[in-house]
């Protein structure tokens, strides 16, 4: 079967690669004319890693990831540690590490493996036939390619969901600004083996060690929209969300490259589940754009490249029955998580006052039980067990 991908990021390689692997013949179009990735670096938790595991990516997936072996809250003002445990018991419950990586680094380890050469840049889609047999591709400049499936995995402002659903899909402002990049571990900042994540005001700083020395960074600060800030105000900007934060805060907006820092708008989509139309299938963003506060965006899009390849591997009543059973099989429980990281960044980011002074509260005599069980509860039900 040819198989047509819209989009070569995360998603779309996951699932070009696992089509691949099942003996399709798959092409990559991506509008981009050089693939930059969104974001500095992701948090790949157990499911996401099981993915690409399935894959055939297990020694490349566990060279790209960093050694993150515990878990700490600090007080944000005091630098007072809240909690701190081990994350060997959520191994042990899930049977797979979370692996952080560079998003870099992790998408050209996939395009590496998919192939540079079936991937074609500079190809923004602008239309989408489907006459019942084959399913067409319409990109810009006049070029088309043909197929027996087009999979839309072109992100949060894809175009194959609005052909999908008849119409654009507005976005959801989450209400805080994250600003991501890359630094050298430095012990003065958090241990090198930590997930360390300093917190107060309704703001977040956090490390997160991925490969090659380096610590992935974040800072959340609740903002309004469209605010006239950019990387040239970037140090600034966050000497003054943060003043009177702890040292390590402090060293860490020193240390940060500002020309390398990224700052986004987060925004989700409310979950819907009309993921498929004919021979046309969503996956990744384009399904279900999420906001990053439980970390499983990332991991949805792979679980959704193995669900599509399984569904299309194991059904023989038609590729639009194969797509139907793989979107039953995905947009509750990826729609669930939207949702669920949604409340979760309402608690970490203030929007009830009291629910997020609750959390700081319950913070303090957190043993990593209950954090732990959270996590969990996100991993399970992921379809590699």
């Amino acid at each position: 079967m040819k198989v047509i991908v819209i989009g070569a990021g995360m998603g779309g390689l996951c699932a070009a690669i696992a089509l691949r692997n099942n003996g399709h013949d798959v092409t990559v179009y991506e509008k981009v004319t050089e693939c930059r990735p969104a974001g500095a670096a992701i948090s790949v938790w157990s499911n996401g890693v099981k993915c690409l595991n399935y894959l055939g990516l297990t020694e490349q997936a566990a060279a790209l990831g960093g050694p993150m072996h515990r878990m700490a809250y600090i007080d944000g003002s005091t630098g007072e540690t809240m909690c701190g445990f081990s994350l060997v018991p959520l191994v042990q419950q899930v049977g797979q590490a979370p692996y952080p990586m560079s998003r870099t680094a992790l998408q050209a380890m996939l395009r590496r493996e998919f192939g540079e050469d079936r991937i074609h840049l500079g190809q923004k889609l602008v239309g989408v036939e489907d006459d019942g047999a084959v399913v067409t591709a319409h990109f810009e400049g006049g070029g088309s390619d043909s197929g027996d499936l087009l999979v839309g995995a072109d992100g949060a402002h894809s175009t194959v969901r609005e052909y999908v659903l008849g119409g654009p899909t507005p976005r959801r402002y989450a209400g805080y600004v994250n600003w991501n990049g890359l630094v050298d571990i430095d012990e003065r900042l958090a241990p090198g083996d930590q997930w360390t994540t300093f917190v107060g005001e309704g703001k977040r700083v956090s490390l997160m060690p991925v490969a090659d020395g380096q610590f992935y960074f974040f800072f959340d600060v609740p903002l309004p929209p469209g605010l006239p800030e950019d990387r040239e105000t970037l140090r600034g900007d966050l000497r003054r969300y943060f003043a009177g934060w702890a040292e390590p805060v402090q060293r860490l907006i020193e240390a940060l490259d500002p020309a390398r820092t990224n700052r986004v708008e987060i925004h989700d989509i409310e979950p819907f589940h009309t993921w498929v139309s004919g021979r046309v299938a969503l996956l990744g963003d384009a399904a279900h754009s999420t906001s990053p506060d439980i970390g499983q965006g990332g991991c949805q899009a792979m679980e959704d490249a193995v669900v599509l390849a399984m569904s299309l591997q194991t059904n023989t009543l038609g590729v639009e029955d194969a797509l139907v059973r793989y979107q039953d099989r995905r947009s509750r429980r990826a729609g669930d998580l939207v949702l669920r990281a949604r409340r979760r960044c309402d608690v970490t980011h203030g929007v009830d006052p009291a629910a997020t002074a609750a959390w700081y509260e319950e913070l303090r005599g957190e043993d990593g039980t209950n954090i732990i069980r959270g996590i969990v509860a996100n991993i399970d039900g992921n379809p590699l067990g």
